[in-house]
């Protein structure tokens, strides 16, 4: 099965980027994920069932450890791509 998953971490600092944003992005960046598109107001990545969600495992637990305060987040299963 395959995967996208989109997600933001609050407070929002546009100033700086928050701890907790700087570690979902290194989470989300070192998972063997496909189409990692990282911005300022969301974030999206897609991949294999066990990749995504070991991801999100890991954003949720390290961007709350980092400070975040509400994580939105939505996964939505995508049709396999011809390989």
């Amino acid at each position: 099965m395959r995967l996208r998953v989109e997600f933001t971490t609050e407070p929002f600092d546009l100033d700086e980027a928050p701890a907790h944003a700087v570690v979902a992005r290194e989470v989300v960046e070192a998972a063997e994920l496909l189409g990692v598109d990282v911005g300022p107001f969301g974030n999206t990545a897609e991949g294999g069932a066990d990749a995504v969600l070991g991801a999100v495992d890991a954003v949720l637990r390290g961007a709350l450890t980092a400070g975040a305060t509400r994580i939105s987040l939505q996964v939505n299963v995508v049709e396999e791509r011809d390989r």
